[in-house]
């Protein structure tokens, strides 16, 4: 079968078939298909969609074409939790211990920041001595004995959509919700849990803009997970505001820690209680109001913290860090942002803000910078709080006084001012199942 005609079958937006797919994916993996040919269908792919049946099959063979995890030798069920990626998410850090400390298993492969979006990866790695790359007997053997193990993604998993995905980045092909939904769902499924719930963020820190799109995707991910038997479910997130106060890698390992001891910012708060509840609901621990139930208990009593500080014990990490946060290094210098400005803050430019973070040295332009891990931002306003000339709004961290300059601009450029009180955005827009859509008042 030609290349030619499988890209012509798509342009005329006939359906592929799975053996076409496969020629395709396979083709390009071990380079027999040039990248022109494999551009063109995918701007076919972006123009004509696909079906649920071809985003199945091209999520299938992205997911075959590396290691397949067999989370076998953990005992019990097996949960994975994914975000789509925001400034100040630093849930994972939060509803991981909470979910293990309930019984459930978490044995999560993460990733690691680029460009405004933190990765859990990297803030892990603040944690002196903790090891994010452990060999597969380590990794089960962490699970087994605190109940959850986080470590940095396999190079070997699902190699295909790491090269597909390089050439969507530089072809204009990225914004197509078959290719996203089965490029995240090819390393979730191959990641090997039995049950995933993804956090699909929508607003001005995030991918898909709207909540019509990010529920798209949602269902489109739902799909894919049910029908390759694991039960998923996925729950529509602001990120039109950073979520808590802090951003930077060890600055949001310190508010995750007070989050599990029941001092974490509101929202923060919520919305990991929530993720953790249907973590707990796939898992078959209950229905949503029982299993958030069991998360505050988890989070009251202590044994969340307590897992997430086993866990940082036995991948070598400082373990007294998460005991007393005062124990982690501090950047050298500090700056109060205080407002020019008198009124109401009527929006965040979410990535302006995480920008301006990246700025400091907490985030990476290019996947070769080095992550300043004190650097970032402590957020003191945010979107709907009253501001007066001369409040503090933000304090910058960084290890270099040079760059507070324009870290400063880009936050105040960040924010918009107006008159007259705002509306906050809902917290959590919708949950997204194999039941449909269900909207939150």
């Amino acid at each position: 079968m030609r290349m030619y005609d499988i890209i012509a079958k798509k342009r005329d937006k006939k359906e592929l078939t799975t053996e076409e797919i496969n020629e395709f994916v396979n083709g390009y993996v071990k380079g027999e298909i040039p990248d022109y040919q494999a551009s063109a269908l995918l701007m076919a792919i972006y123009l004509n969609g696909m079906t649920e049946r071809e985003t199945f099959d091209l999520t299938t063979v992205m997911m075959r074409s590396g290691d397949l995890v067999d989370l076998s030798p953990i005992e019990g069920v097996k949960v994975d939790k994914h975000s789509t990626g925001g400034v100040g998410d630093k849930t994972s850090l939060i509803v991981g211990p909470i979910v293990a400390a309930c019984g459930v298993k978490v044995a999560k492969m993460s990733g690691r920041g680029l460009g405004h979006t933190g990765g859990t990866v990297d803030k892990l790695e603040s944690i002196p001595g903790f090891k994010t790359a452990l060999d597969r007997d380590e990794f089960f053997d962490v699970v087994n004995k605190t109940g959850i193990s986080v470590i940095g993604q396999s190079g070997d998993l699902a190699p295909a959509d790491k090269k597909l995905y390089a050439l969507r980045d530089v072809t204009a092909t990225i914004e197509s919700i078959p290719l996203i939904a089965s490029s995240i769902m090819s390393k979730k499924l191959a990641a090997g849990a039995d049950c995933i719930v993804l956090d699909v963020k929508t607003g001005s820190g995030a991918f898909m803009k709207t909540v019509e799109d990010s529920v798209k995707l949602a269902q489109e991910m739902v799909k894919l997970g049910e029908n390759a038997g694991r039960r998923t479910c996925a729950l529509i997130t602001d990120m039109d505001v950073p979520l808590g106060r802090n951003i930077g890698n060890s600055l949001e390992v310190i508010e995750a820690v007070e989050t599990l001891k029941g001092n974490g910012p509101e929202d923060l708060t919520h919305e990991a209680l929530y993720l953790a509840a249907n973590m707990l609901e796939v898992a078959g621990k209950g229905d949503e109001k029982e299993c958030l139930k069991m998360a505050k208990e988890a989070i009251d009593n202590g044994s969340a913290l307590e897992c997430l500080a086993q866990m940082v014990k036995a991948q070598g990490g400082d373990e007294s860090v998460i005991r007393d946060t005062g124990n982690f290094a501090k950047a050298a210098f500090s700056h109060e942002i205080r407002s020019p400005y008198e009124g109401y803050i009527a929006h965040m430019d979410t990535e302006g803000c995480g920008i301006a973070s990246m700025m400091l040295g907490a985030g990476r332009e290019t996947l070769d910078s080095v992550i300043d891990m004190a650097a970032g931002i402590v957020i003191e306003k945010k979107t709907g709080d009253h501001i007066k000339r001369g409040d503090l709004i933000a304090t910058l961290y960084a290890n270099d006084k040079a760059l507070f300059d324009k870290a400063e601009k880009k936050y105040l450029d960040s924010l918009k001012i107006s008159d007259g009180e705002v509306k906050r955005n809902p917290l959590i827009y919708a949950k997204v199942s194999k039941e449909g859509v269900q909207y939150n008042d």
